[in-house]
């Protein structure tokens, strides 16, 4: 064992303390030429004022859209929503500001915001106070605040674009996901571990997934991905969001011998994890899917840097600072608009990207007239492979189950750049078609 780990155990009273501070860390909303990922095409047509069909969310008297967000501000995963949250705060400044070129001339967008906690409760009650006031729901954060929606949305023809890559969403119009599913980044995480050991009978499995809808797609792909290769799973831990102590689950993967730990979990559960596994000194190779993650754990005052030396990240998304085509221009924006407080983070990039598209089915929405939630709808249907300017991979929206990319790559922090070094290349997981 390396002195490097035997020596974790001075810091982890630290660690403890430092994760807890986690949410205070991550606090801070054919493309138009000149405006890198921005909706195509330019302003809505002035023809579609004439004549112009609206419905909820849509003042056509005062020229206003009014589209809605449930954010997690306090709940157990608030170290991604907040700077989630940011990312669309980002957005609508520049469409105030007469940046981006979304609705027609005079027109205004509102953004009616709620806080449910990651309470699915919270999330239904929040739902049905504004949806009588909002076009669609610009995000709705994770997935078993999202799930309980569905039946309602459907009700009301309402989109909401969830702040989860659960397979699920993808099955339903009225959830369309932006980005590959958890299950295909596990399923590409066990591709990376087999290939990394060398031999699948050198692949002792295991994974600690959240105890919901989210960790159990990670579970699945995992499983799905370990059968194709032949793989032994040692062990599938569930945990509860907002869990604290995992000195006993750590253990229990270290006594059976596990050499390659999937994470399905929030940040809040990472960090302690991987500090717990250091104290217990037990060093397998961690690979979390995209939640595990959050930008902040690049401060060494959130995690100290050996305890991620061991850890990689499966994922399908862009990261900050990545040499892409739109990222200068988000760049930009960030420094801008950028509320105060904020800090650079993966999750204000994704936001902020993902709500490019959403932005795109509106100004197509403006061009055919038809601003009514059956009209946004329409209209997002005609998107198809849409990457916002190099900033994701090409996305289809055209057909449900809806073709949100299929292929995710791994990544390995370089913890003193506060960047990402590519280790496994974008590919389509190799159990991707296992039923």
């Amino acid at each position: 064992m390396s002195t490097a780990m035997v020596s974790c155990r001075s810091w982890r009273p630290l660690l403890v303390g430092c994760v807890a501070a986690l949410l205070v860390v991550t606090t801070g909303c054919k493309k138009e030429e000149g405006t890198a990922g921005a909706p195509s095409g330019g302003s809505a047509t002035e023809s579609a004022k004439a004549g112009l069909k609206s419905g909820p969310g849509v003042d056509a008297e005062k020229k206003v859209v009014r589209v809605g967000l449930l954010n997690d501000e306090s709940g157990p995963a608030a170290a991604i929503g907040k700077p989630y949250a940011v990312g669309k705060r980002i957005l609508y400044a520049r469409i105030k500001a007469g940046e981006l070129k979304v609705l027609p001339e005079g027109w205004t967008l509102e953004a009616v915001e709620k806080d449910h906690g990651y309470n699915p409760q919270q999330s239904v009650q929040h739902y049905t106070a504004m949806k009588d006031d909002v076009l669609f729901i610009a995000h709705s954060f994770g997935t078993p605040n999202t799930l309980p929606l569905r039946s309602m949305l459907s009700q009301d023809a309402m989109v909401a674009f969830p702040a989860s890559l659960s397979s699920q969403m993808a099955e339903d119009e009225h959830t369309p996901p932006l980005g590959p599913a958890y299950l295909l980044e596990a399923m590409r995480a066990m591709d990376f571990a087999v290939e990394k050991a060398g031999a699948p009978e050198k692949v002792m499995a295991a994974v600690i997934y959240q105890q919901d809808d989210y960790g159990k797609d990670g579970q699945l792909g995992w499983r799905k991905a370990a059968a194709k290769h032949g793989v032994k799973v040692l062990a599938e831990v569930a945990i509860a969001p907002g869990q604290k102590d995992f000195t006993g689950v750590v253990n229990a993967l270290k006594v059976k011998g596990a050499t390659h730990v999937l994470l399905a979990t929030l940040p809040s559960a990472t960090g302690p994890i991987l500090g717990t596994a250091a104290q217990l000194q037990y060093a397998p190779m961690w690979v979390g899917v995209t939640p595990s993650w959050v930008d902040a754990f690049f401060n060494e005052k959130v995690l100290p840097p050996v305890v991620l030396s061991n850890f990689y990240w499966s994922t399908g998304l862009p990261y900050w600072g990545e040499d892409l085509p739109g990222m200068k221009d988000f760049l930009a924006a960030f420094e801008k608009y950028k509320p105060e407080g904020a800090t650079p983070d993966f999750y204000t990039l994704v936001s902020y990207t993902q709500g490019l598209i959403q932005l795109e089915a509106l100004r197509r929405a403006f061009e055919k007239g038809d601003v009514t939630r059956e009209g946004f709808l329409a209209a997002m249907h005609t998107i198809d492979n849409w990457d916002g300017s190099g900033m994701l991979q090409a996305i289809s929206l055209a057909k449900v189950p809806y073709v949100t990319a299929t292929r995710t790559r791994v990544l390995k922090p370089v913890l003193d750049r506060k960047t990402w070094e590519a280790v496994g290349s974008y590919a389509q997981p190799v159990a991707m078609d296992v039923p």
